[in-house]
């Protein structure tokens, strides 16, 4: 019992987790010393289990900081796809100095309510480049609502900002017939609509958002990359002008 009054004296002093880096310690001690030992642990957590918190908060900091270092050699890798895709849609200054890009679906509740977020940036940031990404994640729906998207910007490009805040702010459900819907209240036929959507398969544009989105480790919209950061979630309009002054102050997003 020597050896485990050691460890116990150890694990009394906080120092448990320096025996426990050493598989040879482990390996020295008999069933029930192991027995000792786990039940001693398991009282020590239940009279401590703030223990367990910071334990947890310790491992969300480090995943975060992994997939912070994932997403930024992500963004490196393709930023030419990211911030200057020919099959995206700019809002704001096409030659502002920071650029936002957002992945949306058109039947994301979160992208409806970040609307606002995008407007307000706009409006109070003269200098700000916003990127539309669609993401159609959200279903058969969602995909030909994009279908009709891609073929309205073919058409009728300079009123794109319209139909966007027209089909992702309307309370209806995003389908081809809604997107035609909003697209006709624009001026845009649907003969015409269904003309190029015919001829003219957004594939491409589709598979680039999904590889892009795989890369940076996006898993639901909205989310934003601000210069050299991946933001996931509707965080907000004054999180993104955050960011944004960020990267005028020290070159990042997170000075």
């Amino acid at each position: 019992m020597h050896m485990f009054s050691s460890l116990l004296r150890l694990a009394s002093a906080g120092c448990l987790s320096a025996a426990l880096v050493f598989p040879g310690a482990a390996m020295a001690l008999d069933d029930g010393q192991k027995a000792e030992i786990g039940a001693f642990i398991r009282e020590y957590l239940v009279a401590h289990p703030e223990v367990l918190i910071e334990a947890q908060q310790a491992l969300k900091t480090k995943q975060e900081a992994e997939q912070a270092k994932l997403s930024f050699q992500a963004i490196t890798d393709n930023a030419q796809a990211i911030f200057n895709s020919t099959h995206d849609v700019t809002l704001g200054n096409p030659k502002g100095d920071v650029t936002i890009v957002e992945f949306y679906d058109y039947n994301c509740g979160y992208c409806k309510r970040a609307l606002s977020d995008m407007d307000a940036l706009i409006k109070s940031d003269k200098n700000v480049r916003f990127v539309l990404k669609e993401l159609p994640i959200l279903g058969s729906d969602s995909l030909a609502a994009h279908r009709v998207s891609a073929a309205f910007r073919a058409i009728a490009p300079e009123k794109y900002g319209a139909f966007h805040r027209n089909l992702l702010g309307g309370e209806d459900r995003a389908t081809e017939e809604t997107a035609i819907a909003v697209a006709e209240r624009l001026g845009v036929k649907e003969a015409d609509l269904r003309a190029h959507m015919k001829t003219e398969m957004p594939d491409d544009a589709v598979r680039e958002s999904y590889t892009l989105a795989n890369a940076l480790g996006v898993t639901g919209t909205p989310s934003y990359v601000v210069g050299n950061e991946a933001v996931f979630g509707a965080v907000g309009a004054d999180t993104l002008a955050e960011k944004v002054a960020n990267i005028r102050a020290c070159g990042k997003a997170s000075c």
